[in-house]
């Protein structure tokens, strides 16, 4: 197993972008971060930098992209292959309307073919052989047999990593939100397929909550994936490098501030607005006493447009929660 696999941060819409990245990777040096999904006719006709910058220290770090045509999938792949990615991966999972009326995200977990014809025009183009994130079944198409075929077709076709929401996914009936809640986990489907696929980088995806809930993943899967509970307790991944990885030290909340002010201020300098660069911080706090009072200051700052003398640091509660 890959060491910086053992844990990762899974991608997700509006909110793992650079500064959210950054800002973990400063909680955490060997987690994995994904970006946003970026789809390919964004990368072939947007503005490249804006969906692709990133800052040197939050390697390991993946592109994810959205794509149902391999033609496409490739020009993108390759306009992204100059950054640097440590990994690319394509979105087989995503069941919001916009994926559906593409035919990417989950859509194509009916299309295994496709995704293998993906795989490979990729790298052929690039050299880069994508790593696939899926659900354990869409609709009507769902079971161990249904999974073990998708992943074998698409392993035929030269992808190692299958990063698995361990949910299936309904188009019909429920949006986006339910569908990461109300679909069943069913993580003992991943651990079959590991069995099944003992050569292939298989990391579960769902539901987890907390390093130990990933430790536990971890004795049956390559990795264990996290969404929302980092986003929405960044603070509690803090000791993830000294328990996966036996790192000595973890690290302290005073120093992650005064190293994420010297980035914002980098940021403002450059033409960022203050309001995306404070979003990543609103949860650093949550659950401790002066969580409130912290996301309170950050609200009057955004008001103000503008820190206070002392920054970040003389708005957190350090003293409140002995970091």
């Amino acid at each position: 197993m890959s060491a910086d696999r053992r844990l990762s941060l899974a991608p997700m819409m509006e909110r793992t972008d650079r500064h959210f990245r950054f800002l973990l990777r400063l909680i955490t040096r060997r987690t994995r971060l994904y970006s946003e999904m970026v789809v390919d006719r964004t990368l072939i006709h947007g503005d490249p930098p804006r969906h692709l910058d990133f800052h040197p220290s939050e390697h390991p770090v993946a592109l994810q992209i959205g794509s149902a045509d391999p033609r496409l999938a490739a020009r993108a792949v390759a306009i992204a292959q100059g950054w640097g990615y440590n990994e690319v991966n394509l979105n087989v999972g995503c069941p919001s309307p916009r994926a559906q009326a593409g035919g990417f995200g989950v859509m194509l977990m009916r299309r295994p073919e496709r995704v293998a014809e993906i795989v490979r025009s990729v790298y052929e183009e690039t050299g880069i052989l994508l790593s696939i994130k899926h659900r354990t079944g869409v609709d009507e198409l769902a079971g161990e047999a249904f999974l073990t075929r998708f992943v074998e077709r698409v392993a035929e076709a030269g992808a190692r990593v299958f990063i698995v929401h361990a949910r299936k996914a309904w188009t019909r009936g429920l949006d986006p939100k339910a569908n990461r809640e109300v679909p069943p986990l069913e993580h003992e489907a991943v651990y079959r397929l590991k069995r099944a696929f003992p050569e292939l980088t298989i990391v579960t995806n769902g539901g987890i909550r907390t390093l130990e809930e990933a430790r536990v993943h971890l004795e049956r899967v390559d990795g264990a994936m996290v969404g929302r509970a980092m986003w929405g307790r960044p603070w509690r991944w803090a000791a993830a490098d000294r328990l996966l990885w036996g790192e000595p030290h973890a690290p302290e909340r005073r120093a992650v501030l005064e190293r994420y002010q010297a980035y914002l201020e980098n940021r403002l300098a450059e033409g960022t607005p203050l309001r995306p660069l404070l979003r990543p911080l609103f949860n650093l706090f949550k659950g401790e006493r002066g969580g409130r009072r912290w996301r309170q200051a950050l609200d009057a700052a955004l008001r103000a447009r503008r820190l206070p003398p002392g920054g970040l640091v003389a708005l957190a509660p350090l003293e409140e929660v002995g970091a």
